[in-house]
C-alpha cells in the first residue's frame, strides 16, 4: 500500500514538472511575441535573411515629377526634381510688376514703347511665367553680370531678336548702364559694353541666317522678291561666331516672304513668284534647307561656348494680317488650350524642332553645347502683350476711330518677353 502511494506521489511530481516546463515554454513564446511586436523583428531585424526578404531594393527609375506650390519660395530644400521643363507652365499674377519701366530704360525702340505711345491698359504688366514642375527664380541682373565678366553675348536673327536684346539691356541696366560701342550703317546691328564687367552684348541683324538680298523698307513693304542663297551662310554672324562665348540664334517669319531661291549660284525655285518661270518650291523647302545648313555648321564647329537655338514666336493677328487690317485686342493672357497656334506658325515650329533634333546628337558627339529655347508656346498664351495700334505715338489723339497699322508680332516693353531672361539665366546657371 505504501509502495503504491510513493508511486502515485512520484507520478504527481513528474506531472507538475511537465506542467512547469510547458508553462516556461509558453511564457518564453509570449515574451518573444511581445518583443517581436514592440521592437519590430528584434534580433531577426539584423539577419541577412531579413534584408533579402523584406528590404525594398533601390529604385533606379527616374523619380516622378514633384508638383510645385504656387509660391516657389516655399519649396522645401530637400525636394530634388530630376525632370525640369522650363517651357511648360502658366502665366500667373505678378502684383509686383516689372523690374524696370519704359521711363527708366533708354533702350526700348519706339515701336515697342507701348506705355509712352498711349496704351491705356497696364494689366499686361502684372503677369509672370511659372513652369509647372520647376522652381524658376527671377532674373538677377547683378548675378548675371558677374557670371558674364569678360564674356561676349550675341543675339542673332531678325527684329524679334532685336526686341529681346532691348529687354535684356533694360533688365541689366538696373545695375549698370552699358555704352553703345558699335553700329552698322543702317543701325540694324549694334554692340554694347558693360565697362565694370568687361561684358559685351551684340545684336546681329541676320533675318535669314543665310545670304540674302532684301528689298524692303522699315514698314515691311517690298519692291522685289528676296534673293535667298540657301547654301551660303550669312557672314555677318559667322565672322563673329568664333569670338562669342554665348549666343542665341533664331529666324522664322521672314521665310514666309516672296523669295527666289539660289543653290550653287543657280536659281532653283521660289516662293510666291508668279510669272517668273520658276518652280514654286514653297517656304518649307527653304526653311528646311536653311536650318539644316545652319545646324550642321554649329554642330561641326567645335565651338566651346554655349549656343542657344530659339524657336520662332507666334503672332496674334485677328480678322486679318499685318498688311490688311489685322488687330490684337486681347487684354489678358490665355490659358493653355484656349488658344490655337496658327497653321503657318505651327509649320515653322515643326521644322525648327525637327532640324534641332537632328543636330543635337551630332553636336553632343562633337562636344558642342547646343541647347533649345522653345518659347513658342510660352508666348502663344500672351495675345495681350503686343503693341497693337500703339506701335505709333498716340495713334488716336486726333481721331478716336482712326484706322492705323497694328503690330501683333513684336512685344511691348516691359512685357512678356522679359521672362525669357528668367529662363535663359536659369539654363546658364545649370550649364
Amino acid at each position: 500500500m505504501r509502495l503504491k502511494c510513493n508511486s502515485w506521489s512520484m507520478n504527481k511530481d513528474q506531472h507538475l514538472l511537465v506542467k512547469l516546463a510547458i508553462s516556461i515554454l509558453l511564457l518564453g513564446f509570449a515574451f518573444r511575441l511581445l518583443l517581436f511586436r514592440s521592437n519590430g523583428f528584434a534580433a531577426d531585424f539584423l539577419s541577412p535573411m531579413f534584408w533579402k526578404q523584406y528590404v525594398q531594393e533601390p529604385d533606379f527609375n527616374p523619380p516622378v515629377s514633384v508638383g510645385m506650390p504656387e509660391n516657389e519660395d516655399q519649396v522645401p530644400l530637400d525636394i530634388v526634381i530630376e525632370k525640369c521643363d522650363l517651357f511648360t507652365g502658366d502665366w500667373i499674377r505678378n502684383p509686383s510688376g516689372p523690374t524696370y519701366s519704359n521711363e527708366s530704360c533708354p533702350f526700348i525702340e519706339g515701336h515697342q514703347n507701348c506705355m509712352r505711345n498711349g496704351r491705356p491698359d497696364s494689366g499686361y504688366l502684372n503677369w509672370r511665367w511659372k513652369p509647372r514642375d520647376c522652381r524658376l527664380p527671377r532674373f538677377d541682373a547683378e548675378r548675371f553680370l558677374k557670371l558674364m565678366r569678360n564674356k561676349a553675348w550675341a543675339l542673332i536673327g531678325d527684329s524679334i531678336s532685336r526686341n529681346h536684346v532691348q529687354s535684356l539691356l533694360c533688365m541689366l541696366s538696373t545695375v549698370e548702364q552699358p555704352v553703345e560701342v558699335y553700329h552698322d550703317e543702317e543701325y540694324k546691328s549694334k554692340r554694347w559694353h558693360f565697362e565694370s564687367y568687361n561684358f559685351t552684348v551684340s545684336n546681329i541683324w541676320s533675318p535669314f541666317l543665310v545670304k540674302a538680298a532684301i528689298f524692303e523698307d522699315n514698314d515691311g513693304v517690298s519692291t522685289a522678291e528676296v534673293q535667298l542663297h540657301l547654301d551660303k551662310l550669312d557672314k555677318t554672324w559667322t565672322y563673329l561666331y568664333p569670338s562669342l562665348d554665348y549666343m542665341i540664334i533664331s529666324t522664322g517669319k521672314w521665310f514666309l516672304k516672296a523669295a527666289i531661291y539660289h543653290e550653287n549660284d543657280l536659281k532653283v525655285g521660289c516662293h510666291l513668284c508668279p510669272g517668273k518661270n520658276l518652280t514654286e518650291l514653297g517656304f518649307v523647302y527653304a526653311y528646311n534647307k536653311t536650318l539644316h545648313y545652319v545646324m550642321d555648321f554649329i554642330a561641326n564647329s567645335k565651338h566651346k561656348g554655349l549656343i542657344f537655338f530659339r524657336t520662332s514666336t507666334p503672332d496674334h493677328f485677328e480678322n486679318g494680317e499685318w498688311h490688311n487690317g489685322g488687330t490684337c485686342p486681347k487684354k489678358t493672357p490665355a490659358k493653355e488650350r484656349e488658344i490655337k497656334i496658327k497653321d503657318l506658325n505651327r509649320i515653322l515650329h515643326d521644322v525648327e524642332l525637327e532640324e534641332f533634333e537632328k543636330a543635337a546628337a551630332k553636336a553632343g558627339n562633337n562636344e558642342v553645347n547646343l541647347k533649345l529655347l522653345d518659347f513658342t508656346n510660352l508666348l502663344l498664351m500672351r495675345p495681350d502683350g503686343h503693341p497693337g495700334p500703339y506701335r505709333q505715338f498716340q495713334p488716336f489723339a486726333e481721331n478716336k476711330t482712326a484706322v492705323v497699322q497694328n503690330d501683333c508680332l513684336h512685344w511691348c516693353l516691359p512685357g512678356p518677353m522679359d521672362f525669357w531672361n528668367d529662363v535663359i539665366m536659369e539654363m546658364v546657371v545649370r550649364g
